[in-house]
């Protein structure tokens, strides 16, 4: 078993870091908040005093934070960065979902330094994190993929390697837009089928077994009441927030211009999330797009 540390303990992050303890390996696990920290504890983590902490003596250090910015503070320009204080044989494996161009800048450093940097974002939302079902896209070498690999298999089901340093980024925000488009028209849908006197369970039915079946109506309705352990019938609480959405909508925009790559449809998609961001919701599941459509906004 392995010598993990894992920064960054919040929605995807905690039961990540809660299924490698379960597993069996010594987890260090390390937030600023004090609540995830226990959590953390009583899912079998040691609590370590800082990020430089947990990270000394680790054999992979994992990270989950919000932005580029935090990833490159926590590893390169930070009061303590984390490249000064791990050891050559570490791999860091960073999944959290950022800007392709910092995943590699970050990666070139840690190279210069003797260390393994990867770029693994994930996909499948907090009951994948829960259930250690996620999907990783992993950007680095071949050799690095698979000295990862045992370890990603703990946390998820699906490990995919994408390409060299940034590919995993490029792959997810890819995804992501592709799912805030799918989570768009199944609200649109809904909603329109409800006005005109359907019930929203058995109109998702229909879709589900329909052409118009997607990942969005399988596991994460967004109207209330119809899927149980969705965040649409938990007050839109929980799961993926619509500020963060929005991050990774405006991660896919800059890579659609890099890339003159038009993206008609998901600039749509962005426009809807930032409104509804911008009418008070960015604490919310991104599934809350249905009350734009329902006119229920803040």
């Amino acid at each position: 078993m392995s010598k993990i540390a894992f920064i960054g303990l919040g929605n995807m992050g905690g039961p990540m870091a809660a299924n490698l303890a379960k597993a069996g390996h010594e987890v260090h696990a390390f937030d600023l908040s004090e609540q995830a920290l226990e959590t953390a504890r009583e899912q079998g983590c040691n609590v370590a005093s800082s990020a430089a902490d947990a990270a000394t003596g680790a054999d992979f250090v994992i990270s989950m934070l919000p932005a580029g910015k935090h990833v490159e503070s926590l590893y390169v320009t930070g009061d303590s960065p984390l490249f000064s204080v791990i050891g050559k044989e570490t791999l860091v494996i960073d999944s959290s979902t950022i800007d392709a161009d910092t995943a590699r800048r970050v990666a070139a450093v840690g190279a210069e330094n003797g260390i393994g940097f990867i770029d693994a974002p994930v996909s499948g939302g907090v009951g994948g994190a829960q259930a250690g079902t996620l999907t990783f896209i992993v950007g680095g070498s071949e050799a690095q993929f698979a000295q990862a690999q045992p370890i990603l298999d703990v946390m998820g089901k699906n490990i995919f390697h994408a390409g060299e340093s940034g590919a995993g980024q490029i792959a997810k925000v890819c995804n992501n837009m592709l799912l805030s488009i799918l989570m768009a028209g199944t609200c649109e849908a809904l909603n329109m089928g409800v006005k005109n006197g359907l019930d929203p369970a058995v109109l998702s039915d229909i879709m589900k077994q329909s052409s118009g079946g997607n990942w969005a109506l399988n596991v994460y309705n967004p109207y209330p009441g119809v899927m149980e352990n969705a965040p649409a019938s938990k007050g839109y609480q929980g799961g993926f927030q619509v500020d963060l959405m929005y991050k990774d909508l405006g991660l896919a925009m800059d890579v659609s211009q890099l890339s003159a790559s038009p993206v008609p449809m998901g600039s749509a998609a962005r426009s809807l999330f930032t409104l509804h961001k911008a009418n008070g919701n960015g604490g919310l599941d991104f599934s809350s797009l249905m009350q734009f459509y329902q006119d229920k906004d803040a």
